[in-house]
């Protein structure tokens, strides 16, 4: 356990997933799957350090298969032992916004795996981050039993009412399963800090 930032990880892909131990098996199955795809594609993960749910699923998987899996965890969630025990490096911060900042900048894509409130509010910082040019690694979203589906519905809705740009639709692939996910990441659209300049709409 460590408390000071690493430097960015060499190749390495940040994941949002939930904690939740009663949603549906086929979320953990799929985060557990994702984490021995990234472990085989000797991809690192950086996420949120838990052991329940998807989380715990997704560091088991990458480190059943000789992974690396850093976790960012706020003391207070350290302090209620919510932090996998497990990891290659579990990296202790003071917030949740720091939680966030780190997992991004500690790794080179994000991939969202379906989650609660936490983990859409991280799916939707980045694309916001992305939108600004702030973010300019690729967005990946595994629509395990199609959970993504009402949010593609509605940011399609928004590009429609103009308050995004059609351009904006190139900022985040999707995948239906976790094998999909090393190729989503290479064929990824470029995106640079020109973004700003079709920020506003």
């Amino acid at each position: 356990m460590t408390e000071s930032p690493e430097q960015p990880l060499e190749r390495a892909v940040c994941v949002y997933c939930a904690s939740s131990r009663t949603a549906h098996p086929e979320y953990r199955a799929a985060a557990r799957r994702l984490g021995e795809v990234l472990a085989g594609e000797g991809v690192g993960i950086v996420y949120g350090g838990g052991a329940a749910g998807s989380m715990g699923a997704l560091a088991d998987g990458a480190l059943s298969k000789g992974g690396r899996v850093v976790g960012i965890l706020p003391r207070f969630m350290a302090d209620l032992e919510w932090g996998h025990k497990g990891l290659s490096d579990l990296q202790l911060v003071e917030d949740l916004r720091t939680r966030k900042h780190m997992m991004l900048t500690l790794s080179q894509a994000a991939i969202a795996l379906p989650g609660g409130s936490g983990t859409l509010e991280e799916l939707l910082e980045a694309i916001t981050l992305k939108r600004l040019g702030l973010y300019l690694n690729p967005i990946v979203m595994v629509n395990t039993r199609g959970f993504f589906a009402p949010l593609l519905e509605l940011l399609t809705h928004a590009i429609e009412e103009r308050f995004m740009d059609p351009r904006h639709r190139l900022m985040w692939q999707v995948v239906a399963t976790p094998e999909e996910v090393p190729a989503a990441l290479a064929a990824a659209p470029a995106w640079t800090a020109h973004a700003r300049s079709f920020a506003a709409v």
